[in-house]
């Protein structure tokens, strides 16, 4: 199981940096060796912090795979996309198209997107149903409560073992239906990175990092196997670290 590296930053520009940083070596990685860089986005915070932190990068743009650790299941043009944001935001400050991001279909129900999701990523990587996708990086923040993705406190999903993308209905957090990858693939991961800032982060994440783990959140939950896990946070959501 992954050892944890936590880095905490002075303030929100050296979290960028420090990501940044990250995310160059990982992508000159997979290229050199695979020609190819398969990364999972998540929203919030992280779409900021990636559309100031990637065009600073030296990489080559076109050997990129966008996919998503979790997207509301809303029309692009809807301010929850996080595709929508990503394609608003990002295309103008790096070389990538729309074509580089593996999208869901918000055209059809939830189930069927998520279904059709697993589908996409099984073509993609030339994979087999049996096998579980190693996503060379998956880039993921928390929420207050501790869920990553849409995976959720006392939630169901926390459980699921045979899917690899998994619709829910019930989000506590609106909007209700989502689509997300299942803890069994971001498990599975060659490299899993938290990015997360803020005094309301704290207490959180010392529940993750250093809870008694008879309940754990969903976060704490992610734990690569045979892959890294890096936490890169600010000092103020670190306060209450030991």
């Amino acid at each position: 199981m992954a050892a944890v590296e936590v880095n905490v930053c002075a303030n929100e520009s050296e979290v960028i940096s420090s990501v940044s940083k990250l995310i160059e070596s990982k992508a000159s990685e997979a290229i050199d060796k695979n020609n190819i860089f398969r990364v999972g986005l998540s929203g919030g915070s992280l779409i900021k912090f990636l559309c100031k932190g990637l065009p600073t990068i030296n990489t080559t743009w076109q050997k990129w795979q966008f996919f998503f650790c979790d997207e509301r299941h809303v029309p692009f043009d809807h301010p929850e996309s996080t595709f929508g944001c990503y394609k608003r935001d990002l295309l103008k400050v790096v070389s990538v198209t729309d074509e580089q991001f593996i999208v869901i279909n918000p055209n059809v129900s939830v189930e069927e997107a998520a279904k059709d999701y697993a589908h996409k990523i099984e073509q993609e990587f030339r994979i087999s149903s049996a096998c579980i996708p190693k996503f060379d990086l998956l880039l993921l923040g928390i929420g207050p409560d501790g869920h990553t993705c849409s995976l959720f406190p006392n939630h169901p999903l926390l459980k699921e073992e045979n899917k690899w993308v998994a619709p829910i209905s019930d989000s506590p957090k609106p909007p209700p239906c989502r689509v997300t990858l299942t803890l069994p693939v971001l498990n599975n991961a060659k490299c899993a990175v938290f990015v997360t800032t803020g005094e309301s982060k704290a207490e959180t994440l010392k529940e993750i990092l250093e809870g008694n783990g008879l309940n754990p959140l969903p976060a704490a939950l992610v734990r690569p196997l045979q892959g890294e896990l890096h936490w890169i946070v600010d000092k103020e959501a670190a306060k209450l670290l030991i």
